[in-house]
């Protein structure tokens, strides 16, 4: 999008303003964030020099509320201090520009037009998913991108019900013949779906139903994606997939629970059961299932212990195209919340097949009403077996990672949050089954400190 456009988005909304004051938003982000990386996301050789980068999130969020109807839009700009030039010619093409369109949607109120059902919307457009703890479904605000799809979306909304119904259909370009889809992101682009999954869905269709509770809350969910079929040639460097007719269907079908049985105890879990076949065809068999509990130990103090269990394939035993996986993918939830800020599990950069246990103690103390303190304390293994070169089976153990955070207010739109996480890794850790270091470092770091500025620009009170 060119600076135009930019300028014609905040026009209209300007308009928009004075046309219906009551009616309109405009908010913003900028969101700064510098980094120090020695071993972030995968293992480092000894003797890598450490990284260090500053990376900008910048939203434009304009919203409208008329009779029956809701719209947003957030225009979004994601780069690295130093990945342009400081002076551009306009005819000058950045592949890798972070500018986007992050959502861009719109809301029907339905009520009393196809049915006489009340609290009935249809959402058209472009729009974060997420749901309960996110760990399958979740913005991923974490990351400076974030995540969104093109869906439509049946919402209903009653007293302590909630019912969603939503599908999604992508092609690459508005084709003349056929709707094959190419889901393979282009290079240098980040890669859809988690752990390094490297291809995105052609469609989905998923349910999702959720009862407030008098003591907590439970939903279900059902979501199927779907993956366009190819042939292949060649093999390894020379494999090259060619997209054609049909698909390949993952199905994720399970329950979330958040109950509180006293004012300081509080239980959360879910199990979710994955079938189907994944984005290469393969039959899936898979499971995750998770469980924490929090106690309210004082009133500044919350401590908490739980564990996480997503399935995997045996490392020993030989596969094949016909070979059914049992590695439990999480969907397109928000990793970073749950395995580790360190983020070895679950993204960009894989692990292998063979699954995760994570063991966990967590600690919150807020100290004063703007400054928060973190400390997360997790132990991570294989969920099946790891197989050694040459052979034989290795410790399933994987590593142990503290996190620590510090999160402080300024103002309600001013934030500043700082973080620092260190590893004990294993040497199966850098095996070739799981990172496939050699020379590995095994005690990374990371460190970062994000600044938040989120301005209402028309707020007339003091912010």
């Amino acid at each position: 999008m060119s600076k135009s456009a930019v300028l014609g988005v905040a026009a209209i909304a300007i308009f928009s303003y004075n046309e219906a004051k009551a009616q309109f938003t405009l908010t913003g982000q900028i969101k700064p964030r510098t980094e120090f990386r020695d071993g972030f996301g995968t293992l480092q050789q000894k003797g890598q020099e450490a990284a260090l980068h500053i990376s900008q999130r910048t939203r434009l969020n304009a919203g409208y509320t008329g009779y029956r109807f809701k719209t947003f839009m957030a225009l979004q700009d994601v780069r690295v201090w130093g990945q342009d030039r400081s002076s551009l010619n306009r005819s000058t093409t950045d592949p890798f520009a972070g500018l986007k369109m992050h959502e861009a949607w719109g809301e029907v109120i339905l009520n009393d037009t196809i049915s006489k059902i009340k609290n009935l919307s249809l959402k058209i457009g472009r729009q974060e998913i997420s749901y309960d703890d996110q760990k399958v479904l979740g913005s991923l605000d974490w990351l400076q991108q974030a995540r969104s799809h093109d869906a439509i979306v049946l919402k209903y909304a009653n007293k302590s019900w909630i019912a969603d119904f939503g599908v999604a259909f992508n092609q690459n370009t508005e084709k003349p013949v056929g709707t094959i889809y190419d889901g393979v992101p282009a290079a240098g682009t980040y890669p859809a779906g988690s752990n390094a999954i490297g291809t995105m869905y052609k469609s989905f269709q998923y349910a999702y139903i959720a009862k407030k509770l008098y003591f907590g809350d439970v939903s279900f969910l059902f979501f199927k994606d779907d993956f366009n079929k190819y042939t292949s040639t060649g093999a390894g460097a020379t494999l090259v997939k060619t997209p054609v007719e049909g698909v390949w269907s993952r199905n994720t079908t399970g329950i979330f629970y958040n109950v509180n049985p006293t004012r300081k105890i509080n239980f959360t879990g879910s199990y979710y059961y994955q079938a189907g076949k994944d984005k290469d065809g393969r039959e899936l068999s898979a499971h995750l299932a998770c469980a924490t509990g929090t106690y309210q130990a004082s009133r500044k103090l919350f401590v908490g212990a739980g564990l996480d269990f997503l399935s995997g394939t045996d490392g020993t035993k030989t596969a094949t195209a016909t070979s059914t996986i049992n590695q439990f993918d999480p969907l397109y939830g928000t990793p970073h919340k749950f395995w580790g800020y360190m983020d070895y599990f679950y993204v960009a950069n894989g692990f292998g097949r063979q699954g995760l246990m994570n063991y966990f103690l967590k600690a919150k103390y807020n100290t004063t009403d703007k400054l928060q303190l973190f400390a997360d304390l997790h132990r991570f293994d294989a969920a099946n077996k790891v197989a050694m070169t040459g052979g034989g089976v290795q410790d399933k153990n994987l590593g142990t990672e503290l996190d620590l955070k510090l999160s402080y207010n300024f103002t309600k739109l001013i934030n500043i949050e700082a973080g620092y996480s260190y590893m004990k890794a294993t040497n199966t850790m850098a095996s070739a089954q799981v990172k496939n270091v050699t020379n590995a470092n095994l005690t990374p770091q990371w460190a970062y400190v994000t600044l938040l500025i989120k301005p209402d620009f028309l707020s007339t009170k003091k912010q």
